[in-house]
């Protein structure tokens, strides 16, 4: 186990990643001297040397001298000199979930769970904590919405976190209360097929101390915490607190929620779609079960920021909006399509861009249906996050699925993303929203399509 009670000198490898600087944020609350390296300089960086941290571009075996504790994201190899250096030298190596775990061994813990809307409600969790006074602790996987890091510490005695299943690692953490949001095949691998990555997230459940709060509207995660002791959310009636829609803008969905049968509200949830309003509500069940005033739990919704790549509105450019979103799995794609095509646009244009070889490999057939609601698709090639190509597999894999199941629909393969900017400056109209969605570097995108349209007014 990872001893941080002695406030050491800890070096973080991947210190740039939404995650390792959050783990960042933390130690340096805890009294640690944190350092840290990356390989390119960023403005996560420039936050993480405003509160302390000694950042290093580049990664050299001298970074790590005189560090007691060496702990690296997922992505940083054995071959690094970093790590190579610490090993020779004789400093511990801890991977970003050990030292995640120890950080939650300090505090009662709320883990938020599940493969997909994990990051916004935990956000939320922890906006409503905050507002209602009780100062939480966080970790959530993202930049938040204001530019700042996902991540704080404090003196109160409870801690959110979002509990990450990618690797899966979140079953180590000490968790005393958790939300499960929702549980598909996702990060599968030979020897993890979706059998067992449901299994781990039961075992997760299972593993819960104190309460659990699971969405009644997703089948597997009703699945995954069965038999245990659970508060449920969602839209129907088995619902301990009840999602009710009242209206929908581009902006917000309003609604009320209903505590077994008391009606809270009414709440605004102030961004689109009844994916975020389900986050919303799931976030205010383990609010409430944590005994914040209801009242003040919803009405403290209303002035979340949100997070960075959640239907994040990036600009606007010759009457076209632009909206990027974090969505890379077939359900996530949906709903993020299914928000648009509720905002009024003329049209929705939107380009996806497929994450992992892997991924693409097992998943692309899901893709076939989930692209209804846009007037014009553009799949791009896979982004692949450090893995090596698969033969066979590209993004054309997801293009020929939905051609297949849907031969009118307006779908074309266009590989790398300048051809596709190309594409976009010459065939946007005003009253289009460009809707761009993927985990990966898809992200800059929209900045590109709007300084060329802005040039050309």
């Amino acid at each position: 186990m990872v001893d941080l009670s002695s406030a050491p000198r800890v070096h973080l490898l991947g210190v740039g990643g939404a995650g390792m600087s959050a783990i960042a944020v933390v130690l340096r609350g805890l009294g640690c001297r944190v350092s840290g390296s990356d390989a390119a300089d960023t403005p996560v960086l420039d936050r993480l040397r405003e509160i302390g941290v000694d950042v290093h571009v580049g990664h050299q075996a001298s970074h790590v001298s005189g560090a007691d504790i060496v702990a690296r994201s997922t992505a940083v190899g054995d071959d690094n000199p970093e790590i190579l250096a610490a090993r020779q030298a004789g400093i511990p190596v801890y991977r970003r979930a050990e030292i995640l775990t120890a950080i939650t061994e300090l505090r009662t813990t709320v883990a938020v769970a599940g493969t997909h809307g994990k990051t916004t409600t935990a956000a939320m969790l922890s906006h409503m904590l905050m507002a209602a006074g009780a100062d939480p602790g966080y970790v959530v996987g993202a930049v938040l919405a204001n530019g700042m890091i996902g991540a704080r510490w404090s003196d109160s005695p409870l801690f959110v976190v979002e509990a990450d299943e990618s690797d899966g690692t979140f079953g180590e953490l000490m968790v005393d209360w958790a939300v499960l949001t929702s549980v598909e095949p996702d990060h599968l691998r030979r020897d993890r097929p979706a059998e067992e990555l449901e299994a781990e997230f039961a075992r997760f459940c299972a593993g819960t101390a104190n309460g659990l709060v699971v969405c009644a509207d997703d089948r597997g995660a009703m699945q995954a915490s069965q038999g245990g002791n659970r508060v449920l959310y969602g839209t129907g009636p088995e619902a301990d607190y009840r999602w009710r829609l009242v209206s929908r803008s581009r902006e917000s969905t309003v609604g009320e929620v209903i505590r077994r049968g008391e009606l809270i509200g009414p709440v605004t949830v102030p961004m689109p779609g009844d994916h975020n309003a389900l986050n919303a509500t799931g976030a205010l069940a383990m609010a409430c079960e944590l005994g914040v005033d209801q009242s003040q739990a919803a009405g403290a919704l209303a002035g979340f920021r949100g997070v960075t790549r959640r239907f994040e509105h990036r600009g606007k450019a010759a009457g076209v909006d632009f909206v990027d979103d974090y969505a890379h799995l077939p359900t996530e794609v949906a709903c993020a399509l299914k928000a648009a095509s509720d905002g009024g646009w003329n049209r929705v244009v939107c380009v996806f861009q497929p994450h992992r070889y892997t991924r693409t490999s097992q998943l692309w057939e899901s893709f076939a249906h989930c692209f209804e609601g846009a007037d014009e698709v553009i799949v791009t090639d896979i982004y692949s996050a450090g893995e090596p190509p698969i033969p066979g597999v590209s993004g054309e894999l997801i293009w020929q699925g939905v051609k297949e199941a849907h031969p009118d629909w307006d779908v074309s393969y266009v590989a790398g993303l300048e051809d596709v900017a190309d594409i976009l400056v010459s065939g946007l109209r005003p009253g289009d929203l460009c809707l761009t969605l993927g985990a990966g570097d898809l992200t800059r995108l929209p900045d590109r399509v709007i300084s060329r349209l802005s040039e050309r007014q």
